[in-house]
């Protein structure tokens, strides 16, 4: 038995759901003010809806508001870029971002119904130093890694040290089926852009395939 003696049963995901006065005038809201994309609705005219931000559905339905029952949380990769949208596009924010004591930095804005929305990343310089003793190891890399590994350390602010010591601390960790990332979404598509930049053509099990040249070239 697992935890709380639920056997092998998992959850795979899960909604909220909200009751606004204006179930169009919400989805709009959603979807032209505060960033996210419909995911559906039922009926026509609608009488049911889910808006999703990133793997988040949140269900909005026509009823009477009480946003003073609970607020929304989301948890984002960048937090000060996602408030400069939602600042551009006039969202009205109730609490400016900062660095919370639970490890987080977020912000609140608030929809058509008075709901709070929080969205917030890890600050993950959180916690107290540790200290180390860092020791030298012959490194050779393929020409082309080495170039994408130097540009995604400097686009993550990072030494290749630390860049190349990121990615080892997360992918020595089990993460679901497979292994930790320590990179974003966002990481992700500009090292598909670093990838397209360096001519990196091969797939992630190239390097047991990887015969180095003889002709010094």
């Amino acid at each position: 038995m697992t935890e709380s003696g639920r056997g092998t049963v998992d959850c795979e995901r899960f909604h909220a759901r909200v009751s606004v006065r204006d179930l169009r005038a919400s989805i709009d809201h959603y979807t032209e003010k505060l960033g996210f994309s419909l995911g559906f609705t039922w009926q026509d005219p609608p009488t049911f809806a889910g808006v999703n931000f990133g793997e988040a559905q949140l269900f909005l339905s026509p009823g009477e508001p009480a946003p003073g029952a609970c607020s929304l949380h989301f948890v984002v990769d960048d937090a000060d870029a996602l408030f400069a949208y939602h600042v551009a596009q006039g969202a009205e924010v109730v609490v400016p971002p900062g660095d919370r004591e639970y490890g987080l930095r977020d912000y609140a804005v608030r929809d058509l119904d008075g709901y709070d929305l929080v969205f917030g990343h890890y600050i993950l310089t959180e916690g107290p130093p540790v200290e180390i003793e860092r020791v030298d190891v012959p490194v050779r890399l393929e020409r082309r890694l080495a170039a994408l590994v130097r540009d995604l350390a400097e686009h993550k602010g990072l030494s290749v040290d630390g860049c190349l010591e990121e990615i080892l601390l997360h992918t020595c960790e089990p993460y679901g089926d497979g292994v930790a990332s320590p990179h974003t979404k966002a990481d992700l598509r500009h090292i598909q852009r670093l990838k397209e930049k360096h001519g990196i053509d091969y797939d992630t099990h190239a390097s047991y395939r990887f015969v180095e040249r003889t002709d010094g070239a």
